[in-house]
């Protein structure tokens, strides 16, 4: 549901409370946890150690998450859309350079997105760990607890193809209780020592930092930035549910899950000689005893929901990165009515053999908070350079720009030092994942950018010229013919220019004859949901020129737009009519289709040598590996063939061959 009104609504609210805030919404699950496991466990907790840690909580969610993401980052949205890659496509007219942060931003978003739902899912069923139901103990062992983890990924990567609109509808109230829930139990906690309340003082967070409370000095930062990893979520969500309804939302969540903190806080005080376990988990323990199957089911479901929101976002992610050519087509289906939610086959079954992977590899909660967080720290920094050039293409004072660079760069940087410490701990993991998805990115980015530089001055011909050609052909009875409408998907630059084996394919290869030659070109908007076209006919009514212009979050669609496209310009007398004899269908004035895609084949006489022969080589392999183009221009049910042609880059070399006698068998004698 798209609720990009500028006001505050009820049901705009709930949305907001069940879509954007999963992912934060569940840290109170391990971020406590993880700050006592650093520094020896609830036995070692001083108050100053509390106090300060959940100060720079506090402090770290209000900079990182109000200032820079809720004041700042929701402003710089591309008509109501947010993310890495929607404010990329904002600044990329500023510098070329700025295609560098907005891959390795992406790259990192996507890899540390598969450690979300394992460690959330992992923690909340770990607090049933041990636990007596009736008379027995169903979850005795971590291996139990694993299981059931796996069980409920596997599910929840399954349902994705048949679409969550449904669910989706539940998660705004269940998010609310959630909420709710965290904030109740959080004062509860909170009501035994007041005092506490002093950690809003940010002077304990820095004094944290420096203190012997603190056993690991700086490096705390990595555990206290678990609390703030959902904030590129949230920006990546406003266009789902309207800045206003973030903006107006943002408090109540933030309230929540401040008492919440506090709470754990005042009980972890208080308990500071309780008997624990190694899978000790606070959150949990600071809940009555009679509320904790309650909470875990709570907790569970928040987890699944939270989940849920990375994996659609890893579509939406994946399919503005593949409209702005940072990745190969890939295969998108919309399997509900609501507009933007997409399913993406291959990079659902990407998610779900990384997460479950990754559930495997760490075995539990506790080892998966060791590497969590590494790669998000990457696409916050990466953030906040577009953000600076985007604040410079809206006037702001170039002192203004470097003040809120360097302030945030500073504090994100720190988080990026302190989080590397969990690299030899998995988050060698995340870096791997990041590093895989950042060569396919760059491989396809910058594979194109060498080809289109290094084809050969020949290889585009004059569309215009070629017009007389074509139209005589589609009146030439001699040939039979080949198609009514024949549609060639090929880009024609400036209007007139088109590949040479394009035209080949049509006069040389076997002349197809057709009633009309149909040349699209699909053109991707920096704006989400553009639908245009323009078209140039050079005169005829037989050679058509098409420009299609979609929004980057835009189905192409492309059979469904060129009927009605044909309709129009049949109506209006700008082609010929196409009435059939022999048709199902009384008074059809549009014939048959038939779709041409030509495909890259790297030619053995290409002459580019080492690293521009690697990504293009690379580039077109990629490519071969991709979905069928077919089905991402919209035509899988269409008639359609898929041509291969040599793909000559650079200078070819001629090649001669010398003409000789025949052999003389007879005397040994040429």
């Amino acid at each position: 549901m798209e609720l990009k009104n500028k006001r505050l609504t009820a049901t705009g609210f709930l949305i907001a409370i069940g879509i954007v805030y999963g992912d934060i919404g569940t840290s109170p699950l391990y971020v406590m946890k993880s700050i006592l496991g650093e520094n020896g466990g609830i036995h070692s907790a001083s108050r100053e150690l509390i106090v300060g840690s959940i100060s720079l909580i506090l402090w770290t969610v209000t900079l990182l998450t109000t200032v820079k993401y809720v004041i700042i980052a929701l402003r710089a949205t591309n008509h109501g859309e947010g993310g890495i890659f929607a404010l990329y496509a904002l600044v990329r007219k500023r510098a070329k350079w700025l295609v560098v942060p907005a891959l390795v931003g992406g790259a990192a978003l996507l890899a540390d997105g598969t450690l979300t739902p394992a460690v959330t899912v992992t923690t909340s069923i770990e607090g049933l760990k041990g636990m007596t139901l009736g008379q027995g103990v169903p979850v005795s062992s971590q291996t139990t607890v694993i299981i059931i983890t796996v069980c409920i990924l596997l599910v929840l990567f399954l349902i994705q193809r048949m679409g969550t609109a449904l669910i989706g509808k539940a998660f705004g109230p269940i998010m609310l209780v959630w909420f709710s829930f965290l904030g109740i139990t959080g004062i509860m906690n909170l009501s035994h020592d007041w005092s506490l309340l002093e950690a809003i003082n940010p002077i304990w967070a820095v004094r944290i930092l420096f203190s012997p409370a603190n056993k690991v000095g700086i490096f705390i930062l990595g555990s206290i930035f678990l609390a703030t990893t959902g904030a590129e979520a949230l920006y990546s969500d406003v266009g789902h549910v309207g800045k206003a309804n973030i903006v107006g939302s943002w408090p109540f969540v933030f309230l929540c899950l401040a008492l919440n903190y506090l709470g754990q806080g005042v009980w972890i005080l208080q308990n500071t000689d309780a008997k624990v376990t190694s899978d000790f988990n606070p959150f949990f323990q600071a809940i009555p005893e009679s509320w904790r199957l309650f909470a875990i089911a709570l907790a569970t479901i928040a987890a699944i929901i939270a989940s849920q929101a990375l994996i659609t976002g890893s579509f939406t992610l994946v399919s503005e990165a593949t409209n702005l050519k940072f990745l190969p087509r890939m295969n998108i289906s919309y399997p509900s009515t609501e507009q933007g939610q997409i399913y993406i086959a291959s990079v659902n079954k990407m998610l779900c053999a990384a997460t479950i992977g990754i559930v495997f590899l760490f075995q539990t909660s506790e080892h998966m908070e060791a590497a969590y967080g590494l790669a998000i720290t990457v696409t916050m920094l990466m953030t906040t350079i577009l953000l600076n050039e985007y604040l410079g293409s809206i006037g702001i004072h170039l002192i203004w720009r470097i003040v809120f660079t360097l302030f945030f760069g500073s504090i994100e940087f720190m988080f990026f030092i302190s989080s590397m410490t969990k690299f030899v701990h998995g988050g060698y993991v995340t870096v791997i994942i990041a590093g895989f998805i950042g060569i396919i990115m760059y491989i396809w980015y910058f594979g194109n950018k060498v080809r289109d530089k290094r084809e050969a001055k020949n290889s585009y011909v004059r569309l215009d010229e070629y017009v007389n050609m074509l139209t005589n052909l589609s009146h030439d009875e001699d040939y039979p013919t080949y198609a009514t409408n024949l549609v060639y998907m090929a880009k024609v630059k400036y209007n007139k220019f088109i590949k040479r084996e394009v035209l080949y394919s049509i006069l040389d290869k076997r002349p197809k004859r057709a009633k009309a030659y149909w040349f699209v070109t699909v053109n991707v908007t920096n704006e989400p949901y553009t639908a245009e076209y323009a078209i140039n006919t050079y005169g005829t009514k037989n050679v058509i020129n098409i420009q299609l212009y979609l929004g980057f979050k835009k189905q192409s669609s492309v059979n469904v737009y060129l009927r009605q496209i044909v309709h129009e310009l049949i109506a209006d007398g700008t082609i010929e009519a196409q009435p059939q004899e022999y048709t199902t269908t009384p008074g059809r004035d549009v014939g048959d289709f038939s779709f041409v895609i030509v495909n890259d084949v790297v030619s053995p006489q290409t002459q580019l040598t080492g690293y521009e022969k690697w990504i293009v080589t690379a580039r077109v392999w990629l490519q071969n590996l991709s979905s069928n183009p077919a089905s991402w221009f919209g035509l899988e049910y269409a008639d359609t063939v898929i041509e291969r042609v040599p793909l000559i880059l650079g200078k070819p070399n001629p090649s001669y061959i010398k003409r000789v006698k025949p052999i003389d068998f007879k005397n040994g004698q040429k």
